[in-house]
């Protein structure tokens, strides 16, 4: 008898687009669902821009190159 599959787990993250001053724009850009937490009353897009401004601050520090500042967060 054929056991049955286990039905996958939501999304660990979300996904958004992000637009900086420059023009440029990132496509993609994971978030985990941990980090959007709403519980406090903060909208998805802000707790969004944290984390993204967070990763960017991160790889700014490895790469020794800053970011534009992100005009823009669109889910993806």
């Amino acid at each position: 008898m054929a056991r049955k599959k286990p039905k996958g787990k939501s999304a660990a993250y979300m996904m958004f687009n992000v637009t900086y001053e420059d023009g440029s724009v990132t496509s993609n850009r994971r978030i985990s669902n941990d980090l959007l937490d709403q519980s406090f009353g903060d909208s998805i897009q802000d707790l969004a821009r944290t984390a993204i401004e967070d990763q960017d601050n991160e790889i700014a520090q490895r790469s020794g190159q800053r970011r534009a500042k992100i005009t823009d967060i669109a889910r993806a």
